[in-house]
């Protein structure tokens, strides 16, 4: 679900990022510093009270563009999501020139559910890397990054299977990239942690409130350690993964034909399986209609794409079948995981959105595909012991 559609003072600097494989990609050393600004901006504002204080930001921190009179300054919402409201800021310079950047601001206790140390300390690095836009300033609720000219995929997009390649080799590049920091998985890190949250909150709402007593958290802790055990079992490889693959972190440049992943703020060290069944639950959209999760045709397509790029019609049957049983296994994390987000920010988010519902729908979701992913691991992991 994430940041994309409905969903301390000083400076940055961007280091070289070390690798433990060849393949992985060379960080460049070093980058440039990147400056921070220690401006906070009330998100509720609208947009006509909120333009001086984005023009002071962007003055602040381009010294550029601190002489420029207010007027050369265009602002525009590009998208209000369920966790961020994205700006396009214009600046017409003396010299006639118009140069744009995009300005990102963080929704109210989005610190809850996003770990925004991790975020900060890792996005230089992907940004170094090649991916998404690049990064050009931090602020206190925010931060300041390149235009990408492209549109925001829909889901319908995803299943597009030029545009499914596309996204399957660029992933696997990305799961390529070398973070500095601990390389432990954080999935089931982030799932306890919202677990300790969802079962102490407390609705103003009577209504809210009948409705989350309704809910069996001891349910729930069963369903993550029967998920936890089958899952290790696969030993999925640890990559660092984007965590919240759907079509609105998804941006693409018809007429280049370029693919752009776009808000890493879920972004960790976690399990291969886990990014690519998410990036799968995500063909429901926001509506959860999960009738849309993708065949195991359309799944084989991906595998064979992300698996090997350049040949993809050469990868073994067997590693097909390997990485379609891994991905649905970790299918039913990723329900988990929604699900419990869902009910955080149904108490903490004032965004107009019906968490409560998005609850019932993803650990539903899970409920019901629980017997049937379960049995296609078990069967796989019996027939691969036995020979």
């Amino acid at each position: 679900m994430g940041a994309a559609e409905l969903k301390s003072g000083g400076s940055l600097s961007a280091m070289e990022g070390s690798s433990e494989k060849e393949d992985e990609r060379k960080q460049p050393e070093a980058a440039h510093v990147i400056p921070f600004s220690p401006v906070t901006i009330d998100i509720s504002l609208p947009l006509h009270q909120m333009r001086p204080h984005i023009i002071y930001l962007c003055q602040d921190l381009f010294k550029k563009w601190s002489p420029l009179d207010e007027s050369v300054f265009l602002i525009e919402t590009v998208s209000g999501g369920v966790t961020n409201l994205l700006l396009k800021v214009s600046v017409r310079e003396e010299s006639g020139k118009i140069d744009t950047v995009t300005v990102r601001l963080f929704g109210p206790n989005t610190d809850l559910v996003i770990d925004r140390k991790r975020e900060f300390q890792a996005l230089p690095h992907i940004s170094a890397a090649g991916f998404g836009a690049e990064l050009l300033g931090w602020f206190e609720n925010g931060m300041v990054q390149s235009f990408i000219d492209a549109r925001t995929l829909s889901p319908s997009d995803m299943k597009n299977p030029e545009i499914a390649k596309k996204i399957a080799g660029q992933l696997r590049s990305f799961h390529q990239v070398a973070i500095p920091g601990s390389r432990e998985p954080q999935l089931w890190n982030d799932i306890f942690k919202f677990l300790n949250q969802a079962e102490t909150l407390k609705f103003d709402d009577n209504e809210k409130q009948a409705t989350y007593e309704s809910i069996s958290f001891n349910e729930i802790r069963a369903a993550i350690d029967e998920v936890k055990n089958m899952t290790d079992r696969f030993k999925s490889p640890v990559v660092f993964s984007h965590n919240d693959l759907l079509s609105g972190n998804l941006m693409f440049n018809d007429k280049q034909g370029i693919l752009y992943f776009i808000d890493f703020e879920y972004g960790s060290y976690n399990y291969r399986g886990y990014d690519i069944a998410n990036h799968f639950n995500e063909f429901a959209g926001l509506e959860c209609d999960f009738n849309l999760y993708p065949d195991k045709d359309t799944q084989y397509h991906f595998f064979r794409n992300y698996l090997d790029p350049g040949k993809p019609y050469e990868v073994p049957v067997k590693d097909l079948e390997a990485l379609f049983v891994e991905t649905n296994t970790f299918r039913l994390a990723s329900h988990i995981y929604w699900a419990l987000w869902g009910l955080i920010q149904a108490k903490a988010s004032p965004i107009d959105f019906d968490y409560l519902v998005y609850f019932f729908k993803r650990f539903n979701e899970y409920k019901k595909q629980k017997e049937t992913c379960f049995s296609l691991a078990g069967k796989y992991l019996y027939s691969s012991s036995s020979t």
